[in-house]
This record gives structure tokens, sequence and C-alpha cells, in this order.
């Protein structure tokens, strides 16, 4: 994102600027793409002046979105918060690395946000997927975040996914066991090597009503064998 120098700030309308207060200065730019998402990172860092102020940002923010056909950040967060998340961390434009203390939690956030994107779709006529992946493990809490080999494995996990899909791992279903949420079932996608890590990983594809079904192989480019199909009503 080309960073706006005060002069090409200052020869912007004010209608590129999602949020301008009473004293004229204008805030979270939204002249282009990059922008938007920008914005849309940092709208919750924003002192508005008041709630009036602050809704009427963030319309204005979510009809820049939907021009360049952006999943809202507050959107994704709302359902995470709403679905019992401990943290979100390492927020980055419209990519997130959410915490949950119980597996079940994940799972479900998952599969509602996949399936408020599809009423969402239905809805505005503008098709809008995104990818998830879910691993479960002890990674290690430090003052800049999280870190370890679950942190690199689930971004691993997340990447072989694609638009509309929840992939999880083996760690994720066993972690999840009894506790399966009525209506849900994994469905086994076999062994995969992803990048960088020492074993080859078993992949589950999270199936349920309202979800997409329907998709190609893992996107892994490389050899993978079955396994044992596990998938559970």
């Amino acid at each position: 994102m080309s960073r706006l120098d005060a002069r090409k700030r200052a020869s912007l309308p004010k209608r590129a600027f999602a949020y301008v207060d009473s004293r004229g200065r204008r805030r979270l730019p939204i002249n282009d793409e990059a922008h938007v998402r920008n914005a849309l990172a940092r709208f919750n860092q924003v002192d508005f002046e008041n709630d009036a102020a602050r809704e009427r940002a963030r319309k204005r923010l979510l009809n820049a979105a939907k021009k360049y056909g952006i999943v809202p950040i507050g959107f994704i967060t709302g359902q995470l918060h709403s679905a019992r998340a401990q943290a979100t961390h390492d927020v980055r434009a419209d990519e997130f690395f959410a915490v949950f203390k119980h597996a079940v939690d994940a799972v479900e956030a998952a599969a509602a946000i996949q399936r408020a994107l599809g009423e969402r779709t239905r809805r505005d006529e503008l098709e809008v997927r995104v990818r998830i992946g879910i691993h479960s493990g002890r990674p290690t809490l430090t003052d800049f975040g999280y870190i370890g080999l679950p942190v690199h494995t689930v971004a691993r996990v997340c990447a072989v996914a694609h638009g509309g899909q929840i992939v999880i791992s083996g760690e994720t279903t066993e972690a999840v066991g009894a506790s399966m949420p009525a209506g849900l079932r994994f469905r086994s996608l076999g062994r995969h090597r992803l990048s960088g890590l020492p074993d080859a990983e078993a992949l589950f594809q999270v199936e349920a009503d309202g979800l997409l079904a329907t998709f190609p192989p893992p996107r892994t480019g490389g050899r993978s064998r079955r396994i044992h199909d596990s998938s559970r009503a």
C-alpha cells in the first residue's frame, strides 16, 4: 500500500475518508482497495466522537468494502466473539488468527462464519469466500503473540483449503471428540505433506447443512495418500 503523504491526503475529497470529525479532521482513507483493507484493520483503534459518528463511519467503510469485494473485519470478529473466542491475534487486513480454549468452539465459529457469508452472498448477490483452517496444539504465548509449531501448522492447514471450505487437522478431530456438535460432520481428505512440516498431516473437511460441500483436492501441490474415513454424523 502506497503511503499517503500530506499533499496527497489533502488533495482527496471528504468522500475518500470513512470518518471526518466535527473539526474537519479526516480519518480512515478509503480511496482505493489497499486503504480500505487498512481502514478495516484499524477501525476499532479510532476514537470516534460519539456512537452516531462511529455508525456513519462504519456504514461508509462497509460500502467501500463491498465495492472492492472485501469481507469486512467487523463481520468476522463479531462471529468470533459470539462463539467465545479467547482472543484474536495478528489481524492483518482480512486475515485472522484466533485462539479458542476449546476446539469445539473453533469448529462452531467456523461453521457460523461460512453460513453467514453464504447468507450475505444470497442477500447482496456478491459472492465472497474465505478459507478457514483449524489445528489444535499448545503454542507458546509471548509478549508478541503466540509462537511455535502449532501456529505454523494451522497456517499451513488454512493455506491448503479452498474458498468457502473449513479444513481441520487430525489433532482437532481428536480434541473435539465426543463434543461433536449436532449436525456437524468431519470427512477425511487423506494425509498430506504440508510445506515446512516434518510429517504428513491428516486433514478433514467440516460438513454441515448450509455449508458448501464440493471442493477440489487440498491445494498442497504434492503427493498424498488416503487414510481411513472417520466421518461422523
